[in-house]
């Protein structure tokens, strides 16, 4: 059964000195508690779609699970998902609330303890402007004007793509697909509709996805955890133009940033 996404909600809508009564559609926001192994792991205000891949994700970007095949059983009722490992007394880190549009109380950032890339992947400039042009065409996003997309693409095209209020929900909605479907990660690359985080960065890196890739912006911090760490950061993707942060040699023609 399909979850709806959103729904339409009463409203007055204005056009200079004219108003009329009518509806308009909202995007879905709904609390999702997260229990592994009967421990109460984390809440996150999400969209109610996608739930075992966000799961999956989610898990992993946080290093609860090494992979996909640790995941015992994922049980999803009304606001709330169960998930049993196979490691029964795997041990969490502290509760914590996230967010739907910043990441919430996201895990402190150590770039000393973080990992490195571990990949030759590199991309042509058209291949991204064509999957960024792709995955971001979103009906939803058109008809509520607030959903954020993330895709996940290699060189042969888009692998995958989630939609959701939050940005980091949908990153691990897509990396949780991945895992499932025991595609290389290192030979992938992300698209997003916002702004590249910090966070955002950090999955990445425990995914050993190379290339960051976005509509939008960026900022320092994501900056310099990509560049110590091996992402490649590739913001404002417009038609052919695009803003190369870090790590240029993922793509294919561009100059050292030292030149």
């Amino acid at each position: 059964m399909t979850v709806p996404m959103f729904k339409n909600l009463p409203c007055i809508k204005m056009e200079g000195q004219t108003a009329k009564t009518g509806t308009h559609e909202v995007i879905e926001e709904v609390p999702e508690a997260l229990f592994v192994n009967g421990r109460h792991a984390m809440t996150a205000m999400m969209s109610p779609t996608g739930l075992e891949d966000f799961v999956t994700g989610y898990l992993f970007t946080e290093q609860i699970i090494k992979s996909a095949d640790e995941i015992e059983s994922i049980r999803i009722e009304k606001n709330r998902i169960s998930v049993i490992t196979k490691n029964l007394f795997k041990v969490l880190g502290p509760k914590k609330t996230i967010l739907s549009g910043c990441g919430g109380a996201a895990s402190f950032i150590d770039t000393e303890k973080l990992p490195r890339i571990t990949s030759d992947l590199s991309v042509t400039p058209d291949l991204l402007s064509a999957t960024t042009r792709e995955v971001l065409e979103s009906e939803l996003h058109t008809i509520t004007g607030g959903i954020h997309v993330v895709g996940l693409a290699s060189k042969d095209g888009i692998i995958t793509r989630s939609e959701d209020i939050g940005r980091h929900n949908a990153l691990d909605r897509v990396i949780g697909y991945g895992l499932k479907n025991k595609i290389d990660l290192s030979k992938t690359f992300a698209i997003c509709s916002g702004r590249v985080s910090s966070e955002m960065v950090r999955k990445c890196l425990i995914a050993n996805i190379p290339v960051m890739i976005s509509r939008g912006a960026t900022t320092t911090l994501a900056v310099t955890i990509a560049e110590q760490t091996g992402v490649c950061i590739v913001g404002f993707v417009r038609s052919a133009k695009m803003i190369i942060y870090t790590h240029p040699e993922r793509v294919r023609g561009a100059p050292s940033l030292s030149q």
